[in-house]
């Protein structure tokens, strides 16, 4: 049976809206000056109006459908039909007979919440197209009259105050509810006054407060908290109950615990934004991407919903959000894409690739700018100017729900605003072990994990391949082939050669194929890295892998034009092939990419291998070339990989089809042979450049390997002025001492010298740097760095409690 409307579990939250409408505030504004004004002259709470819950009804109510638009504009039209496109088909399979025993074939049994749950947004959508004009729905009574039974037959069969949990608490305590309370607000003129009553008793069992769970002893954080205030301020609005919907608003401030899980507040551990940008869910999963997204997305809508009202959000941590729009969110957005670094285990999802999530990203930023300062407001409308015009893959308009058109039509239309250009530089993310490095047409992520943040997460049927998805997989994107992971990526790619992973080369179990989540947390203390100068970037990772004993010790800088990865310690007794995994390029359904290995194309024959003894460099035709210092073997394989989305995903309402998928691959790898002992790897990434650059470059070899042993691996780039290095110990690199594990990047140039330093392994209270280069005086330095000016300087950073943070220091 066709699933017309499958929509995944987050689809329905926050500024995602109803039922796959990713909802927004109307283009005109949030409210009016005059009912501002009345709002704001009606005082307090408890004295609030009947008018004023009937202005936010009706907020919420275009949050969905986008209020008053141009239909005979050619974005706004197209955007009706998509939402009437899915509706019809909704409305021809909804079975409407008396003696039904489901809504929809598919979503049978109708009391398991992984169906109801998902019922819910689909009479939302039906009601969404009910009330937008131009649909074939619109304004029928039988459509009215059938999403209101369909709602009575849900509470009556399934979702009530009396029903007993089973199966997910997600769907009973914020899947269902909200999807409800989305319909409810767009019926609430056709809603008897007793099945309102009833509907909002059921959200009052399941979900009566943002801060606790009801299915099992919990206190909410992170996009949960979101959420669920969302869900408790739309009760509260409503049942007229002026209480409850602050409620609603006071869950993102967690008032009832005294702040403790605020929305806008920093975390050091657990779940949440950090100071640095990383975002936590689950405790340990790096997460910006999913529910990062969702937090984003469900702030931006209560916060939209309650501007000007007597509930508005006053909160004066507000900020926090505010600053994640360009210290969490857009580092990770790739010409429109979210990274798939930061979406755990969503990648798994069919439906919701990267281009997806970043336009979920896109939609969540210009909401928040809606009710957010005009100076945060105009930088964001410029940074989402930029992400939708230089997507040309997936253009955002043409996914985009009647609202969305309206917010990105009023940037792209305004002259006035000029698009942000690609961001550049070098990001580290010490409290999500994440680095991410950004050129004009490239950037780079780095998926490591430590004890602190999972290697993986799985469960609830999702993600069974995720083995190495956080054993240093370097994701390179580049603006050339923006469909490099969205494009099938994860259901065919070979998951035991995940682009740089070392791995070794047994045969996995899958994981995940069973209800409830689970990470793995490696047992490695080291992970992370240091950014000099927004340009420059060092990260480690110690390799601990899952289920063997393989260790590694591996290192990566990111310079103007190269990433330099090197491994050393290569350890495995488990008599197992080891594998350094170079690149992994997805070549799309027909790719006949050209190989060149040390100047010689290669054929495009799929299924062509070959192992190179002694190879220099090697260049891939669309992505960039790579260079071997040490002249090593390298074996390339062109193969087509055929796999399907449900092998990696069951999940109940994310889980893929059986329908083959098949796509080309280039791969590279070093082999480091049966249980390899103290074995190593060095090569370059160059991306964009061409067989004659890669050329040059191996030949000059402009960037020089000072060391790569289990002590030290350290790099100088010469042109550069850099010294960078990672100390595994106590260790010298070129002249440049360090006295404990730490990484470290040093640059000397016409105005004195760079110093950055990372313990990334967060085992240190001191790291003392003694530079090769002679300093005078400091110019600027950390609160935490202090320095003995010489002619060997001494630099001493005391590391203790920063949390693997990048220090700095400026020396005349």
């Amino acid at each position: 049976m066709p699933q017309p409307s499958h929509i995944s579990r987050r689809r329905v939250l926050g500024a995602t809206g109803v039922a796959g409408l990713l909802v927004s505030a109307s283009a005109a504004g949030l409210i009016s000056a005059p009912q501002a004004a009345a709002a704001a002259a009606d005082g307090t709470e408890a004295g609030v109006s009947a008018d004023a819950f009937d202005t936010l009804l009706q907020r919420a109510e275009e949050l969905v459908t986008g209020g008053s638009f141009n239909a005979a504009d050619p974005d706004f039209a197209a955007a009706v039909d998509r939402l009437d496109t899915t509706a019809a088909e909704l409305w021809s399979t909804m079975d409407r007979s008396a003696g039904r025993t489901f809504l929809w074939p598919d979503m049978a049994p109708v009391t398991n919440p992984d169906m109801f749950g998902q019922s819910y947004p689909r009479l939302a959508t039906l009601a969404a197209a009910w009330k937008v004009p131009g649909t074939s729905l619109s304004g029928r009574e039988d459509v009215a009259q059938a999403v209101v039974a369909g709602l009575r037959f849900l509470h009556d069969r399934a979702f009530n105050p009396t029903a007993t949990r089973t199966g997910n608490w997600w769907f009973w305590e914020i899947g269902a509810p909200r999807g409800l309370l989305d319909t409810c607000v767009l019926m609430r003129a056709k809603l008897p006054a007793a099945d309102l009553s009833a509907y909002l008793a059921t959200v009052a069992k399941w979900c009566p407060n943002p801060d606790r769970r009801v299915s099992y002893v919990a206190v909410e954080t992170g996009a949960n908290r979101s959420d669920k205030s969302v869900i408790v301020a739309l009760h509260g609005l409503l049942a007229r109950d002026a209480a409850k919907v602050a409620q609603g608003r006071d869950g993102l401030s967690d008032v009832a615990g005294s702040g403790a899980n605020s929305l806008f507040t920093y975390v050091t551990s657990g779940d949440g934004f950090y100071a640095d940008g990383s975002f936590i869910q689950h405790n340990y999963v790096a997460y910006t991407g999913a529910y990062g997204q969702v937090m984003l997305s469900g702030l931006a809508y209560i916060l939209a919903l309650l501007a000007g009202s007597a509930w508005a959000v006053t909160d004066p941590d507000v900020a926090v959000i505010h600053d994640a729009v360009e210290r969490s969110f857009s580092p990770f957005v790739f010409e429109g894409l979210m990274m798939d670094s930061q979406s755990g285990r969503s990648v798994s999802r069919w439906k919701t690739p990267d281009s997806d999530k970043g336009a979920r990203i896109v939609s969540g930023v210009l909401l928040l700018a809606q009710s957010a300062p005009a100076a945060y407001a105009s930088r964001w409308r410029a940074l989402a100017k930029g992400w939708i015009q230089r997507n040309k893959l997936t253009p955002y308009l043409a996914g985009a729900s009647i609202p969305q058109v309206a917010r990105a039509r009023a940037v792209l239309d305004n002259t006035a605003i000029v698009p942000t250009a690609p961001l550049t530089g070098a990001f580290a993310y010490a409290g999500m072990d994440r680095m991410v490095h950004r050129r004009p047409t490239w950037a780079l992520s780095l998926g490591m994990s430590s004890a602190r943040v999972s290697a993986y997460e799985c469960g609830n049927f999702e993600n069974k391949h995720g083995w190495y998805q956080g054993d240093g997989v370097t994701y390179l994107y580049t603006a050339g082939d923006l469909g490099q992971f969205g494009d099938s990526f994860w259901a065919t790619v070979d998951p035991y050669r995940l682009p740089g992973t070392t791995v070794d080369t047994r045969t996995r179990a899958k994981i995940g194929d069973a209800a409830g989540t689970k990470t793995f947390q490696p047992a490695n203390a080291t992970a992370g890295g240091a950014a000099l100068g927004k340009r420059f970037g060092a990260a480690a990772m110690d390799l601990a892998a899952d289920g063997c004993t393989l260790r590694a010790k591996k290192v990566w800088f990111t310079l103007d034009n190269a990433v330099i990865a090197l491994g050393a310690g290569i350890t495995s007794t488990d008599g197992r092939a080891i594998e350094t995994i170079v690149e992994n390029r997805n070549l799309h359904t027909a790719g006949t990419n050209r190989l060149t290995v040390d100047g010689s194309a290669q054929p495009t024959t799929q299924g062509w291998t070959k192992t190179f003894t002694a190879s220099r460099w090697a260049h891939l035709e669309g992505t960039g070339g790579y260079v071997f210092p040490n002249s090593v073997a390298v074996r390339a394989l062109r193969a087509e990989r055929t796999g399907t989305w449900a092998a990696i995903n069951t999940g109940a309402d994310t889980g893929g089809t059986d329908d083959p998928v098949t796509r080309r691959y280039l791969t590279l790898w070093l082999d480091h042979g049966s249980s390899p002992s103290n074995a190593s790897y060095a090569y370059a990434l160059l991306p964009g450049a061409t067989a004659a650059a890669t050329a040059d470059w191996a030949a000059s070899q402009p960037v020089r390997i000072v060391a790569n042993t289990a002590v030290v691996q350290a790099v100088e780039a010469r042109a550069d002025g850099l010294l960078a290095a990672h100390f595994w110990a106590a260790g010298n690199a070129d002249g440049l001492t360090c006295s404990a594990p730490a990484t470290v990047l040093v640059r000397k140039h016409a105005g004195g010298v760079s110093v950055a330093v990372a313990d990334t392994s967060r085992t240190q209270e001191t790291v003392r740097i003694e530079l090769p280069y002679a300093a005078t005086r400091v110019v600027s330095a950390d609160a935490t760095v202090t320095v003995t000016p010489g002619g060997r300087a001494v630099v001493t950073v005391r590391t203790g409690g920063s949390r693997g943070r990048t220090h700095v220091a400026e020396l005349a």
